[in-house]
């Protein structure tokens, strides 16, 4: 037998072995499949965890599914394990929590406890942790090689590793499949980004690569700020150098520049604007060079990055050359030169174009001194000394000037890693000649460079001329340096990617350490290589064509930067150790306050705020505050903080207050805390969030009271005590209850709370709004009858038979359905002159007793006040009167419940044959007065207004003085009690659709055929009779800024309730009949619109809307509100209003004239003949279609409400008698004269332009062949301008027909210009036209109609150097 070593070292069969371990790997399965089956049995939570430190995972998800009771921190270590980092350097925060503090990696709370949920998704985010960016957990010690700020870190792959748990493969970064956003690891690069505030990417890619020059950021470190001469905020070398010293030193992935921008004066608007970087490099260079005057640096930039260049023009006859020299700090390279298709491919040919000279001859030759006179001659540029610092622009944004915008060429354009520049240099070692022209300094020359205006005088800085292709002897005699000495590196390229309109900025830059290139985008550095440079040189594959930059990418380089190849000049950056003794108490500043704001983001990390509320015993509101507290304080400091917060020092002692879990949305108490006052709040919130499913409320007692506990399960209920007798609806006593009580247990508790009797109590549940529910049975519970978290009961306990009846025909019923439906309105009542009422007399029907009648006579008016108080008790008798004059006119009888304030009145039953009989009758059994002579057309049926079109039943449109004999209606509402809205409180019940089977409805429909609605059923009875509802008004004064009190109605009326019912309620306060005022609705911004659908109800109200009533005949059914505006084609201004009238469906056009006849001569002044104007189509300012008298409305005439229409005064009888005719006004345009005729118009029989030409032809004498027109552009006058109309309309339009493109002249209204070709335009001088064109802007900008295109001017881009700009007060 075959014997091998045991773990014991031990020799044991081999087959003992064997069954060992099958015996041990069984068991370990039972064990696992025991943990699966208990694992099984408990709720499960599923987290999705998305990677946000790494741009390349960033769209990843982790997807993890543990069981409830997984503690916080296990739940770190599998996210670890998961996503392949080191646990404990990263944090875990929910998704979309804002500022929220992350979970705490130490907690040993379950899952469930800190805020997950079980069975559902709950989406976290994994994040940097203190701004460093997660270890990659690696094989050997689980930990990353952090390298700090050492550049020559490991080329390996940074971020999340495979999801099945294997460590990521190395990489060399050649990979042709490297993208920009693989971001690494901080660490690993050693860079620090900068934030983009919002579009400051250009300053950003600027500031990065101002960082990277050594000899820059080395220079920036030796000067020092001296704190008593300037305000460090403003100071721009200061912020930068702390800028610098962050991004050397900060442990953080990115910072922030505002301090910069603020140094500059920007406030926050200019983030929002994007600028050039090379102007950004200018201006800043600008900036820098003015606040380093009179110190060490005030020749930095001129040292680093100025050079020289001459601009010359030579005599090609003598050989004479006059020039001067120029400075400059970088060098614009043309890419696509102004003409040509084709475009340079690199930048040394850019270069070369850019000196190559220019030969002036012909009418260009150049007048030589030398010569006196005009001679051939060579104009150029030569380059006479390069900067240490060499920045090239590489001018990709151009002007088209077909399309007239601004584009940017794509174009391919290489550029070297290094530059030689020897071949560009001024090779000719000549004398300058005596005399200097500065009349010619290259500035006719597309590429030629920016002279630099701080420092032109040249005679004395060549002495310490820090160039590198000139020694320093003198200026006259200069000598060249080797060629090699004027060899570049290039170090940056700032990318521009997007168009001309705008787009995006990121710099690779190559540091100079290591000599690898990275590239700084923002907030994210990541390493690239040569590869990723070469495709910073645009285009796209293919020949270099015209439109190639259309279809090339648009991310591209478009500022170069090279440093000169120079041993003896090359700088290193500056080690920490090695900074300037100022940079180092800098250093130690910015740390202490780097680590003092990871102090603070920690406090905040561990901070719960949670919305706080409290009932205040003395201001008695609802308190809203934001409480913020510490994690680990407990209960009882919390309070103690609450009761600060909400100001009751001094009001209620500390001890009489508690906090309590509060559902604010419900009103919903959830629990008290009882016993925890020493707990965290931590704990006791479930942890820190950013938000939570719940409030908490400050909970306030009386001293001699105990607070109440709250338990969780338990629901809230509030109680309210109605009382039959007085209708009255107490308020409510909350009382909490268990889901699981039945109604008997119910009832017990709500008489202990209350003290009413159980055994007749009467419960109403309302489960939603208006919804009520009679508990009834006894043994039902809570939970079945639908208690929710917090509820609404009414509670009845009396002795009365109310109970006996059915519940929707019980008096409780109707007073809890009133309650609910009934809104509170204030009423703006108009004011009434003062013979407004003289005649108005209480109807011989409604009362006996002419004493008690306004008397006309004396003319008095009568208040409000004085109707409430005077006609009480007389509309009381009338109401009886009205209800016994009903019961004996119709067939069903009215029920009246024992309680006089409710009043069963059903709906009369209408017989089949009511149709045919006259309205008339049917109103003298409605309406208590004389109606016979008086408002006829208020009596009519729909079929009369229809047919009877005639002037006298329209004459009455407006109320005005004439009226003399209007009658106050009091009884026009029919059945319903006129006594509404008086003391004694008349209250009507409208029942439920289910009370109601087998009876007809009595709800209104709303008119689907017109604008309004008739008051006036079929059967011509008043439609508010099928409408018994609640209406209670009380007066009640407005202060007005005079210190009179406007009359004013507070209305409590249910919403269900019709528009014509509302009106019918309001005859008795407005003090005429409701078809002579009209209800406006005012809104918030105390816009007025106008309620004229009678049928529909008030339910789009809600409490304390306001209505404005005013006098005015109010529309019926069919009738539509028109305004009248005058047409005056040959005013400046042509739209003038004139009235507001009604039309009226079925109504003729003549008709509509006949009627607008008087209210003309009435109110605008206007004796017209019916013949001698016109009514046409008004769309806006544009008037069209010529309306016929045989038109009619609605029919022939599309017709709304608030419906507009012009009138047009005719000099002679109407010629237009067809449809089939066009209509169309004309205006002659006189170019010898510069001036337009006025508008005359043509009526067409066709659409004929040969039509058009001859009438125009008869009526202004020009000859056919030389007419020309052309239609008018834009609105109605459509105007011009007499400077541009000559060229600018498109002239003589080749079309045979106007209803054709590209004229469309289809309908009436057209404006046509037309002139004599053979006229010539008058010729202006320069001052003439000045003149004219002033007097023209002037006449357009007051008709408005010359609107042209401005599109958004960019903001100069500018740095102040006093800290901010001086605004203008007048300046918006």
């Amino acid at each position: 037998m075959e014997m091998v070593p045991s773990e014991e070292k031990q020799l044991v069969p081999k087959e003992g072995i064997f069954w060992s371990c099958r015996q041990s790997i069984f068991e370990e399965m039972q064990k696992r499949f025991s943990q699966i089956e208990s694992a099984a049995e408990e709720p499960r939570v599923l987290c999705i965890v998305q990677d946000t430190t790494n741009a390349k995972t960033i769209s990843e998800r982790l997807t993890i599914n543990l069981p409830a009771s997984t503690t916080v921190s296990k739940f770190y270590e599998d996210v670890a394990h998961k996503a392949g980092y080191v646990n404990g350097t990263f944090c875990l925060t929910w998704a979309n929590a804002g500022d929220m503090a992350p979970l705490d990696q130490a907690s040993e709370m379950s899952l469930v406890l800190s805020g997950f949920e079980a069975g559902k998704k709950n989406f976290l985010q994994l994040t940097d942790k203190d701004g460093e960016q997660p270890q990659i957990a690696s094989d050997e010690s689980g930990t990353a090689d952090s390298s700090g700020l050492d550049d020559s870190s490991q080329d390996r792959f940074i971020g999340p590793l495979p999801r099945d748990g294997t460590v990521g493969c190395s990489s060399d970064y050649s990979s042709p499949s490297y993208s920009y956003s693989s971001i690494l690891n901080k660490s690993e690069t050693g860079y620090v980004g900068l934030v983009n505030q919002a579009m400051t990417c250009y300053l950003n890619s600027l500031l990065q690569t101002l960082f990277m020059t050594p000899e820059f950021r080395n220079a920036l470190y030796n000067w020092e700020f001296e704190d008593s001469e300037e305000d460090p905020v403003t100071s721009i070398p200061y912020q930068l150098q702390r800028l610098f010293v962050l991004l050397q030193t900060s442990k953080k992935r990115a910072i922030e520049t505002t301090d910069v921008t603020r140094s500059f004066g920007w406030d926050s608007s200019e983030a929002w604007q994007q600028h050039d970087v090379q102007e950004l490099c200018r201006v800043m260079f600008d900036a820098l060079e003015q606040k380093w005057k009179q110190t060490e640096q005030a020749d930095l930039i001129n040292q680093l990055y100025q050079g020289k260049l001459k601009d010359y023009v030579r005599c090609l006859e003598c050989g004479y050359e006059s020039w001067r020299i120029d400075t400059y700090l970088d060098i614009p390279l043309v890419i696509r030169p102004f003409g040509a298709s084709q475009v340079f491919g690199s930048v040394e040919e850019a270069l070369q174009a850019f000196i190559q000279p220019e030969t002036l001859d012909g009418p260009n030759q150049y007048f030589c001194e030398r010569c006196k006179k005009k001679c051939d001659a060579r104009k150029g540029l030569r380059f006479l000394h390069f900067p240490y610092l060499l920045t090239l622009q590489l001018k990709r944004f151009d002007f088209d000037y077909t399309t007239m915008h601004r584009i940017k060429l794509n174009d391919r354009m290489t550029f070297p890693e290094e530059l030689d520049m020897s071949p560009f240099i001024d090779v000719e070692d000549e004398k300058s000649p005596q005399t200097e022209s500065c009349t010619d300094s290259g500035a006719e020359n597309e590429g030629s460079c920016h002279s630099d205006q701080m420092s032109n005088d040249f005679s004395t800085d060549d002495a310490v001329d820090e160039g590198i292709c000139l020694d320093n002897t003198s200026s006259a005699e200069r000598v060249l340096k080797p060629k090699s000495s004027l060899t570049f590196e290039l170090f940056s390229v700032m990318v521009h990617s997007g168009s001309a309109a705008g787009g995006h900025y990121y710099a690779c830059i190559k540091s100079f350490s290591d000599s690898q290139w990275y590239s700084f985008n923002d907030q994210h550095v990541s390493k690239i290589t040569q590869d990723d440079i070469r495709k910073t040189y645009g285009g796209s594959s293919g020949s270099r064509g015209y439109y190639s930059s259309a279809f090339a990418s648009s991310t591209n380089a478009y500022m170069l930067m090279y440093r000169l190849k120079d041993p003896s000049r090359n700088s290193k950056f500056l080690e920490v150790e090695d900074f300037p003794e100022h940079i180092k108490r800098l250093v130690q500043r910015e740390k202490e306050s780097e680590e003092q704001e990871k102090r603070q983001r920690e406090i905040e990390r561990n901070t719960c705020k949670i919305k706080l509320f409290c009932m205040h015993p003395v201001k008695l509101m609802m308190m809203e505050n934001k409480l913020e507290v510490h994690k680990d304080k407990t209960l009882r400091e919390a309070t103690e903080m609450a009761y600060k917060l909400m100001d009751l020092e001094g009001v209620v002692p500390l001890d009489c207050c508690r906090l309590v879990k509060y559902d604010e949305f419900h009103e919903y108490l959830e629990r008290s805390y009882e016993g925890e006052e020493d707990m965290p709040m931590g704990l006791l919130l479930g942890g820190v969030k950013s938000s939570y499913m719940f409030d908490l409320l400050l909970e306030i007692r009386r001293p001699d009271q105990a607070f109440q506990p709250y338990k969780p399960g338990e629901v809230m209920v509030k109680v309210h005590v109605v009382d039959l007798k007085s209708e009255s609806i107490a308020a409510p006593v909350s009382v909490r209850a268990y889901l699981n009580q039945t109604i008997t247990e119910f009832k017990q508790l709500i008489a202990q709370a209350t003290g009413l009797c159980a055994e007749t109590m009467r419960i109403v549940l309302e489960r939603c709004y208006n919804d009520l529910r009679l508990l009834y049975v006894p043994n039902k519970t809570l939970k079945a009858e639908g208690f929710f978290r917090s509820n609404k009961v009414f509670v009845e306990s009396s002795d009365s038979t109310d109970h006996q009846v059915a519940f929707t025909d019980s008096v409780l019923w109707k007073l809890l359905d009133r309650h609910g439906n009934t809104i509170r309105l204030f009423v703006s009542l108009p004011e009434q002159s003062p013979g407004s009422l003289a005649n108005r007399t209480i109807c011989p029907k409604a009362s006996a007793d002419s004493e008690d009648s306004f008397d006309g006579a004396k003319g008095s008016r009568k208040s409000v006040e004085a109707i409430l108080e005077e006609s009480t008790e007389k509309l009381k008798n009338l109401s009886l009167q009205q209800q016994q004059q009903q019961t004996s006119s119709t067939s069903d009888s009215q029920k009246s419940s024992e309680h006089s304030d409710f009043e069963h009145i059903e709906s009369p039953a209408q017989e089949p044959d009511t149709a045919s009989q006259p309205s008339q009758t049917e109103n003298c059994t409605r309406v208590a007065s004389d109606t016979e002579n008086q408002f006829p057309s208020e009596e009519r049926s729909d079929s009369d207004v229809n047919n009877d079109r005639s002037t006298s039943s329209v004459d009455s449109d407006i109320l005005s003085s004439s009226h003399s004999s209007d009658t106050l209606c009091n009884a026009d509402s029919g059945p319903l009690p006129l006594a509404n809205g008086l003391d004694s409180h008349s209250i009507t019940s409208s029942r439920r659709s289910k009370a109601h089977e087998g009876k007809k409805e009595t709800w209104d429909t709303a008119e689907e055929d017109s604008g309004t609605d008739s008051e006036y059923d079929e059967n011509g009875k008043s439609k508010a009779e099928a409408q018994y509802l609640y209406f209670k008004a009380e007066p009640y004064s407005q202060e007005d800024g005079s210190g009179e009190g406007q009359k004013c109605l507070l209305v409590h009326v249910d919403k269900r309730i019709t528009l014509a019912a509302f009106k019918q309620n309001l005859e008795p306060f407005v003090g005429v009949p409701s078809t002579q005022f009209k209800v406006f609705r005012v809104y918030a911004n105390n816009q007025e619109f106008e309620s004229v659908r009678l049928n529909e109800t008030l339910s789009s109200f809600s409490d304390d809307n306001k209505i404005t009533i005013r006098l005015g005949r109010a529309l019926k059914k069919g009738e539509y509100r028109v305004k009248v505006y005058q047409l005056l084609v040959n005013d400046p201004e042509p739209c003038k209003f004139l009235l507001d009238t009604v039309f009226a469906k079925g109504m003729t056009v003549r008709q509509s004239k006949e009627e607008l006849l008087p209210q003309l001569k009435d109110q605008c002044k206007l004796d017209l003949s019916i013949d001698r104007f016109r009514l046409r189509k008004k769309t806006w300012k544009n008037p069209g279609t010529v309306f016929l008298d045989y038109h009619v409305y609605e029919e022939d005439i599309n017709i709304s409400s608030n419906w507009e229409v012009f009138l047009e005064v005719l000099e002679e009888p109407e010629r237009m008698k067809s449809m089939s005719q066009l209509a169309v006004l004309t205006r002659r345009w006189c170019p010898a004269q510069m001036k337009l005729e006025a508008f005359r118009e043509v009526v067409l029989e066709s659409s004929s332009v040969e039509e058009l030409k001859e009438k125009l032809s008869e009526m202004s004498g020009i000859p056919l062949e030389n007419l020309e027109f052309a239609k008018g552009r834009g609105t109605f006058p459509c105007d011009i301008s007499v400077l541009e109309i000559h060229q600018d309309l498109d002239w003589n339009p080749k079309v045979s027909t106007l209803n054709v493109w590209p004229l469309y002249i289809c309908d009436d209204g057209a404006v046509i210009f037309y002139r004599d070709s053979t006229e010539e335009l008058m010729e202006l001088s320069e001052e003439e036209r000045n003149e004219l064109m002033k007097k023209e802007s002037s006449r357009l900008l007051k008709t408005g109609h010359r609107v042209s295109y401005s599109p958004r001017k960019e903001k100069a881009l500018k740095i102040y150097l006093d800290g901010g700009p001086t605004k203008d007060p007048g300046q918006d």
